[in-house]
């Protein structure tokens, strides 16, 4: 137990060193990225905009940024870009955009030229030299692609996948041998008892609640991980995009609507105890519960606090910035450190605690589902 609780310590130490120096890691679109002081963040707009695309998928890994010579420099690695287009499928590196003389980035593939804006790729008409804009900036000579790149959140998800992979298998043949969990396993094992005793048990059910344990494993590692990972000067967001956590309340739909048993559809279908008239109005009423409001609950809770924990985060950073005039260079740091270290205690506890509410929630919706009829 020792070791579990030093190890806790020290992931949630490194955690918050990491996060400390996010701002500094952190990149802004390139329009914003060359100011009039030295590259630094000014305006309310410029502080929206280094928010923004903090919060954003990507196409590419920008690790840190400097300003050398007057000149904004970036380090990174660029990744895959997998498109359709008109002219079929193209695959490229990120780093093969340019920018073109009106400064947008552009990549010609064959006779397809492709550009990107807001971090979304499009492709140009054809025969357009350069893209073109109406007045509330969106593209008029320009439509999107079918984008199945290697972005930023892929590779996060990737990762992930690639480390519960090597720590279960792991965990998994020190079980199959009935050892003692070692190494990085004494760690895994009291929070795998603890999901299956005080989540998966007493929400699903004796009878049952073997055959989703599994699963609840897999949901609650895989956002926890990802959450502390987008603690990180990494970058990672993936939690915070609205498609990942959509993607993740389906699985739990479909799970909780497959296993559904007679009793649980009896009880929505055809509600007992109540007049006949009024049934098939709470019919309507249960199925959109089951079918929509549960999964969308599911989505919107762990996008919108994963993600409104980075804007206060960010913005607690932007301090340092935007105050720097009125308070001076090192009373802003100053101060914009110390806000963003408390908030960044309060994420690293709400990365354990989305990941326990997910779980939690779809282990009572589970229970639900295969609860058994009481006479």
């Amino acid at each position: 137990m020792r070791i579990v609780q030093k190890s806790i310590k020290f992931l949630t130490v490194l955690a918050i060193a990491l996060c400390s120096f996010h701002g500094f890691a952190s990149d802004t679109d390139k329009k914003h990225d060359t100011q009039d002081d030295g590259g630094m963040i000014n305006t309310k707009e410029e502080v929206e905009a280094y928010i923004l695309h903090h919060i954003q998928d990507s196409h590419d890994f920008n690790l840190f940024s400097y300003t050398s010579d007057g000149e904004r420099k970036h380090f990174g690695f660029p990744l895959p870009v997998i498109v359709w287009t008109s002219g079929g499928l193209k695959t490229f590196m990120s780093s093969e955009f340019h920018h073109d003389d009106s400064g947008h980035e552009i990549v010609e593939k064959g006779d397809v030229k492709l550009t990107k804006i807001h971090g979304k790729i499009y492709e140009l008409d054809a025969g357009a030299a350069e893209v073109k804009f109406d007045a509330d900036h969106h593209a008029t000579n320009a439509h999107k692609v079918l984008d199945l790149s290697i972005t930023k959140s892929v590779m996060g998800v990737l990762l992930v996948g690639l480390l519960l992979l090597w720590w279960f298998s792991s965990l998994a043949r020190q079980y199959k041998k009935r050892q003692v969990p070692t190494g990085f396993g004494r760690v895994l094992e009291p929070l795998v008892l603890y999901v299956r005793d005080e989540i998966a048990r007493p929400n699903i059910g004796e009878k049952h609640y073997r055959r989703f344990t599994g699963y609840l494993l897999t949901v609650f590692f895989f956002i926890w991980i990802l959450n502390l990972l987008g603690l990180t000067p990494l970058g990672f967001n993936v939690t915070g995009q609205l498609a990942v956590t959509a993607c993740l309340a389906i699985f739990t739909l479909v799970i909780y609507t497959a296993s559904g048993n007679k009793h649980y559809w009896g009880h929505i279908l055809w509600m007992p105890g109540v007049p006949v008239l009024i049934r098939p109005v709470l019919a309507i009423i249960e199925l959109a519960g089951a079918l929509v409001i549960k999964p969308f609950s599911l989505l919107v809770r762990l996008f919108a606090n994963i993600s409104a924990g980075h804007i206060v985060v960010m913005s607690l950073i932007a301090i340092m910035f935007t105050l720097k005039q009125s308070l001076g260079v090192v009373g802003a740091t100053g101060l914009s450190l110390v806000l963003s270290f408390f908030i960044t205690l309060i994420e690293v506890l709400v990365a354990f605690l989305q990941a326990y509410i997910f779980t939690m929630l779809s282990a009572l919706f589970i229970g639900m589902a295969v609860e058994e009829a009481h006479h």
